[in-house]
C-alpha cells in the first residue's frame, strides 16, 4: 500500500515525541508490546455535515486495571499522550483520540520503530485513514468512500449500516505482511510482556514417589496469520517448537535446559514488563527449584505448587 507523507505540524503539541531522548521504556519494547495488544481504529459514524459522515480515528491499548502502572508508564514514554480511562469493571484504555497527536506522536514511533505482526497491515490502512483526514479527503464522497473501502479488511470489517450506505464501494484485499528485518530483543521483551506465558505445568503420574511430575514452560500465543513470525522465533532461539491450533499457534518451550539457559538469561537482561513480571519472577523460583531437585521432595513440591497459584489469573 502506497501512503503519502503526512503533513507533520509540529506546533500543534508541545511536547512532540522524540524517540531517542525517551527516559521511559524502550521504544522497541512500545512497539512490541503494541504488537501484543495495541488497536489501531477508525469509527464512521453519521454526522450533520456535507457528506453525512463522520470520520474518528483512535489508538488504544485495553489492559487489565493490574496493569494501569504500566499503561501510565507507556503514555509517559510517548510525551503523555492521550488519556486513561476505566473500561468496565476490571480494565482500563488507555486512548489517543487527538488527531494531531496520532499524526505527530503516534506515527512518528510506529515509523521508526515498526510493527512486525500482521497488525502492521491494519497500522498501514489506518496511517491512510489520517493521511486523507490530514489533507481533508475525508469531508468530500471520494475520500469517504475510500476510507470505506479500507475499513472493509480492518478489524471485523464494515457493519450492514456501512453496506446498506456505501454499496458501491470495493473491498480492499487484506495484504499480508512479511518481516524481512531482525527481531529486536527490546521488541521480543514487549511483546512477550502482552503475549508471553510462563507456565508451572503439574500432572499426576506413577513415575514420581510424589506421584506428581512437574514441566516447566515458556509461550507465546498468536493468531494463525502470524505463523511465520512465531517460527522465526525457533531459530531466534534455538530451540523449542510450533504446537498448532485450530484458530491460533503457540510457540513452546519446554525444554529445562534451555529454560535454564536461553530464556532466563534473555529476559534477565530484557526486562519483562507490568504484572507479568511477577510472573516471570515466580517462574524463576520455580526454575531455581527443579534445578535444586527440590520438587522431588514434599516440601519443595508443595511450594512449586504455591508459586503455581499465584501466578497468571491466580495472582491477585
Amino acid at each position: 500500500m502506497n501512503m503519502k507523507n503526512l503533513k507533520m505540524n509540529t506546533s500543534l503539541l508541545n511536547n512532540n515525541l522524540n524517540v531517542q531522548k525517551l527516559e521511559g521504556l524502550h521504544p522497541w519494547l512500545i512497539t512490541g508490546f503494541c504488537d501484543a495488544e495495541a488497536c489501531f481504529y477508525f469509527s464512521i459514524t453519521k454526522k450533520n455535515c456535507k457528506t453525512g459522515w463522520g470520520v474518528r480515528p483512535t489508538f488504544h491499548i485495553t489492559l487489565h486495571k493490574k496493569d494501569q502502572a504500566l499503561l501510565e508508564l507507556i503514555q509517559a514514554s510517548l510525551g503523555g499522550v492521550g488519556k486513561i480511562y476505566k473500561q468496565g469493571k476490571d480494565s482500563v484504555q488507555l486512548t489517543v483520540y487527538s488527531l494531531a497527536e496520532l499524526i505527530n506522536v503516534i506515527i512518528p514511533h510506529f515509523e521508526k520503530y515498526p510493527l512486525i505482526t500482521q497488525k502492521r497491515v491494519d497500522y498501514e490502512g489506518w496511517k491512510e485513514v489520517l493521511d486523507l483526514m490530514n489533507s481533508k479527503q475525508h469531508l468530500t464522497i471520494e475520500g469517504l468512500e475510500r476510507i470505506v473501502g479500507i475499513k472493509t479488511f480492518m478489524n471485523r470489517g464494515i457493519s450492514n449500516t456501512l453496506k446498506l450506505a456505501f454499496p458501491n464501494v470495493t473491498s480492499v484485499k487484506r495484504s499480508v505482511f512479511v518481516n524481512q528485518g531482525n527481531i529486536d530483543p527490546n521488541w521480543l521483551a514487549g511483546f512477550t510482556s502482552g503475549d508471553g506465558s510462563f507456565i508451572i505445568n503439574t500432572y499426576k503420574t506413577s513415575r514420581s514417589k510424589l506421584n506428581m511430575e512437574v514441566k516447566l514452560e515458556f509461550k507465546l500465543t498468536q493468531d494463525l496469520r502470524d505463523t511465520e513470525l512465531l517460527k522465526s522465533l525457533v531459530s531466534y532461539f534455538n530451540c523449542g517448537g510450533i504446537t498448532l491450533r485450530p484458530t491460533a499457534l503457540d510457540f513452546r518451550i519446554t525444554a529445562f535446559a534451555d529454560l535454564v539457559n536461553k530464556i532466563i538469561p534473555f529476559f534477565d537482561k530484557y526486562p519483562i514488563e507490568g504484572v507479568k513480571a511477577k510472573d516471570y519472577a515466580d517462574f524463576k523460583l520455580a526454575v531455581e527449584i527443579v534445578k535444586r531437585k527440590d520438587h522431588l521432595t514434599e516440601k519443595g513440591l508443595e511450594e512449586l505448587i504455591k508459586i503455581k497459584a499465584g501466578m497468571n489469573t491466580g495472582r491477585v
